[in-house]
């Protein structure tokens, strides 16, 4: 479930007075709300600055569809496998990546490549859950995803802004799960412009009348009807409610950034979401997410690869500098990573295909030791040669990074208690090289 907020009051009832169910779930409950002449700007500072000392935040990088490892991380040129692709010196002696990316190969030294990522789920929608989750889908259990455990264990629930940002469209990337709608993400589908529906559309003290007057007839229907469902529209309309009040939304806002720094960016969708991604963790959102893609090159993944590197080369290598800069990089996890790779084979079409058995991420930031590279394939990098990492072994890497209890246990609907991570170690070469 998203949160979406909506900017007047508009209800209906059926002809004996009751309010109808879809109407109600249409609107804003109240919320524990302040007063419009609350200091918002001062007690969100306040906060940031006590959550960059005590917490750290995480960015995720998603690349959606899944990215040939031999077109970003892990090239293979001279060998049949890399095809056209040539690979370039990065900024570390002996590390190469892909030509398509020469930004993120002069950042080198600030990231940890992982070239041996291997599972078993080469569908998109499952392999996608996995690498959110740890888990496989089930019928029965709705796991968290990564951003929802960040918002649990890190997250200000005092908080006006929600801890888990997502910008961009992601599928089956998961949401709260068992944890509850409190841990669902705050969709953005475009960081080019703010969040649709976010101010009152009228002024405070009318927006704060028409919220009391819908507070007292959801006490009503929840009295009556004693749903979960009613329930859970509070928690995430309540949320809503304070991001419509709060002078903090223009962390959103990236047409408030100097022309030099959007430059610094580029101008794809991606970098938009980048820069949004550094406004939102410098005010205190603890987990954003950036999607980029389709990666899914099955035909002319040459070409292709190359016009996404472009998208998405400046933006990640420069969001690294930003975050160093301003002194947020060492307690920001910045982590580059699709569902899978692709085939060492180039098919018919030109493309590459589904390949979970070897693939590359990229980690940068809290605690990780850039510079280096963990784990091989063969030559035709076809499988791992050596130090394989899973998809739990990520994941565990990941939450230790960020100081998150890993095992951590949360009680299903079912009744079963779900660690955070089933399984897996902590690859601590990340950490000490």
């Amino acid at each position: 479930m998203h949160y979406h907020v909506h900017n007047q009051l508009n209800v209906t009832f059926s002809r004996d007075g009751q309010l109808r169910r879809r109407s109600f779930l249409r609107c804003l409950p109240a919320a524990a709300l302040a007063a419009g002449s609350l200091d918002w700007r001062s007690r969100l500072a306040a906060q940031a600055s006590q959550l960059r000392t005590k917490k750290k935040a995480c960015i995720l990088l998603w690349m959606q569809g899944g990215p040939s490892q031999f077109e970003t991380l892990s090239p293979k040129p001279g060998h049949a496998s890399g095809g056209e692709t040539s690979a370039i010196a990065t900024s570390v002696p002996g590390i190469q990546i892909a030509e398509h990316l020469p930004a993120v190969a002069s950042a080198m030294d600030d990231i940890c490549l992982i070239r041996s990522m291997n599972s078993k789920e080469g569908s998109h929608p499952r392999a996608s859950y996995l690498m959110h989750t740890g888990y496989i889908p089930t019928a029965s259990i709705k796991h968290p995803t990564i951003g929802s455990h960040v918002a649990h264990q890190l997250g200000n629930p005092e908080s006006d802004l929600p801890d888990f940002v997502r910008i961009g469209r992601v599928r089956s990337g998961g949401g709260g799960g068992l944890l509850g709608v409190n841990y669902d993400p705050f969709v953005i589908n475009n960081a080019n412009r703010t969040p649709d529906n976010t101010a009152p559309g009228t002024s405070t003290d009318r927006y704060l009348r028409r919220l009391s007057l819908l507070g007292q007839l959801h006490d009503e229907y929840e009295s009556a009807e004693q749903r979960q469902e009613v329930k859970d529209h509070r928690k995430v309309y309540g949320k809503a409610s304070r991001m419509v009040l709060s002078s903090n939304m223009k962390a959103f806002d990236i047409a408030q950034e100097p022309a030099g720094i959007r430059q610094q960016y580029g101008t794809s969708e991606f970098a938009a979401g980048c820069l949004m991604a550094r406004r939102l963790i410098e005010t205190g959102v603890t987990f954003v997410e950036v999607a980029a893609g389709n990666w899914d090159t099955h035909q002319d993944n040459f070409s292709r690869s190359a016009e996404l590197c472009g998208q998405v080369d400046k933006p990640f290598a420069f969001l690294l500098e930003d975050l160093k800069q301003r002194g947020l990089l060492e307690q920001t996890l910045v982590v580059w990573m699709g569902e899978f790779g692709r085939t060492p084979r180039i098919n018919p079409r030109a493309g590459r295909d589904h390949y979970p058995r070897a693939y590359s991420v990229a980690l940068a930031g809290a605690g990780v030791r850039g510079g280096q590279v963990i784990g091989t394939t063969d030559p035709g990098g076809v499988g791992v040669e050596d130090r394989p990492v899973g998809v739990s072994d990520l994941l565990r890497t990941i939450f230790g990074s960020l100081d998150i209890d890993s095992d951590l246990e949360n009680m299903s609907g079912v009744g079963r208690p779900i660690a955070v991570v089933d399984g897996g170690e902590l690859v601590k070469e990340v950490f000490s090289g």
